[in-house]
């Protein structure tokens, strides 16, 4: 039986992915008392990345804003690959989140909004959360956005 957070993903149109296997020699996740800690996740759809390239030059605000929410869909696989419930997901506490940008682009934190607002609209009050939203000149496999996320659960 599908617990609360799944029927909210649900009414939200969200199928979660398969969590993804690392690309790299690290894990996925890592829990270490009641925070569970995810690595950053990529704008992965169907096994590829969905959006690639640079903010400010070849990506629109809104296609970056589509990308973040696509790294969030993936965190919130990872939690459930890590916890097997949702409902345990007590409190987002912090997404970093990574735009690949452009010289002069500064509209990091809209883009993170992209995930920022999907966390708040699965989790409700407990989606609310710190947050980082930098500008770097390139990410891992050409992707536009990737963002890590630290959980709390009971």
């Amino acid at each position: 039986m599908a617990g609360n957070t799944e029927k909210t993903l649900a009414k939200l149109g969200i199928a979660l992915p398969q969590a993804a296997a690392p690309a790299a020699n690290y894990v996925p996740f890592v829990i270490s008392g009641n925070l569970l800690f995810v690595s950053g996740q990529l704008p992965m759809e169907n096994g590829k990345i969905a959006i690639s390239g640079t903010l400010g030059d070849s990506v629109s605000l809104e296609d970056g804003q589509k990308a973040a929410r696509l790294c969030a869909i993936n965190i919130i696989a990872q939690a459930k690959a890590a916890l097997g419930d949702l409902d345990r997901v007590r409190r987002v506490v912090r997404l970093g989140g990574f735009v690949a940008s452009a010289n002069g682009f500064t509209d990091q934190p809209r883009v993170v909004n992209g995930a920022s607002d999907l966390m708040v609209a699965v989790f409700g009050d407990a989606g609310r959360h710190a947050r980082a939203a930098v500008g770097v000149n390139v990410l891992p496999l050409g992707a536009a956005v990737e963002i890590d996320a630290i959980i709390e659960f009971a």
